[in-house]
């Protein structure tokens, strides 16, 4: 982990820090998973992002006026939150076409949110089909 993000999550509550760094293994693990290359980590906004080559920037953070949860944060003008609307209706809370809101006391393990996070990452080589092609 870059120092400055290290930093970052040091300032957060415990849980917050802990959720945080296990959605940053599954960023890693399905770049990894899916030949992706290089996974570029860097702060923006003052937030932990995420891009890899032909991907969507991810985001990662816990704020103090939603203390319980952190969010993942896609690029508002894709489809990706609208389509993960329509395949993950009930499996998260979203922030309008911005964010997964996970609570701090949720799983993260593969399955939905790796998806999510697979779709965001391939997003450029995907645009152009119904659903993402999910």
């Amino acid at each position: 982990m870059k120092p400055e993000i290290q930093s970052k999550f040091a300032t957060y509550p415990l849980e917050a820090q802990m959720q945080l760094e296990n959605v940053r293994r599954l960023i890693f693990a399905v770049a990894n998973d899916n030949g992706l290359g290089r996974v570029e980590e860097t702060l923006k906004w003052g937030e932990a992002s995420y891009l890899v080559k032909g991907g969507s920037t991810l985001r990662i953070d816990w704020k103090p006026k939603d203390p319980s949860v952190i969010k993942v944060y896609f690029h508002c003008q894709t489809r990706l939150i609208g389509t993960f609307k329509e395949i993950y209706q009930d499996e998260f809370e979203y922030e309008g076409n911005r964010a997964i809101v996970i609570p701090l006391s949720a799983s993260i393990e593969d399955g939905p949110l790796s998806h999510c996070l697979q779709l965001a990452l391939k997003y450029h080589s995907l645009k152009h089909l119904p659903l993402l092609g999910a």
